[in-house]
């Protein structure tokens, strides 16, 4: 399993590319020139960033977080060249209590394995058992708090959603479930 460990990063931050309503969400990584990008969904980059926070609010609350927080505060774009290097699968968020940091890990998922009549996987011979790539990124409670603000501003920064059933808002309106069909 290839593992890309950035520990600590210089930088990790999310961002867009493409207009709201077609945007591709990222996270992008480095340290020194070492760069990576990852593509993930809109819901999971929120989730992630509440995750965080809640992680935060528990283990590490306090005004100097905050402070610092602010002062990590990135708004510049994303560097190029962005590239994915794999579409995020699946997440994990953890706390390591020994060095006080967030660890936040994506995977790009298993490889689609046939199954057998048991429903076993059968893997080939030159296929390894294991064969997802893992970035792991381990980051001060400050630059966490940074990061899931960041996030925050992103993902607001799409299509504003309908007031009345939550769904995001075309420029030309959309057909709203909760107003019976009709266009807002």
């Amino acid at each position: 399993m290839p593992v890309l460990e950035f520990d600590p990063p210089e930088r990790f931050v999310a961002g867009t590319v493409g207009p709201p309503g077609q945007r591709t969400f990222f996270l992008q990584v480095s340290a020194g020139a070492r760069l990576a990008s990852v593509s993930l969904e809109k819901q999971q980059l929120s989730t992630l960033a509440d995750r965080v926070n809640d992680l935060l609010d528990d283990f590490a609350a306090g005004e100097a977080v905050e402070v610092l927080a602010e002062m990590l505060e990135d708004v510049a774009p994303l560097a190029t060249p962005i590239e994915d290097e794999f579409r995020v699968g699946t997440m994990s968020l953890g706390w390591d209590a020994e060095r006080h940091v967030v660890i936040v890990e994506c995977h790009d998922g298993q490889a689609d394995l046939e199954v057998d009549e048991s429903g076993e996987p059968v893997l080939e011979p030159e296929q390894p058992a294991d064969v997802d790539t893992v970035l792991r990124v381990v980051i001060e409670p400050g630059q966490a708090r940074a990061f899931a603000r960041r996030c925050a501003k992103v993902i607001a920064a799409g299509r504003p959603p309908c007031p009345f059933c939550g769904g995001p808002l075309d420029p030309t309106g959309h057909i709203c479930p909760r107003a019976n069909g009709y266009k807002r």
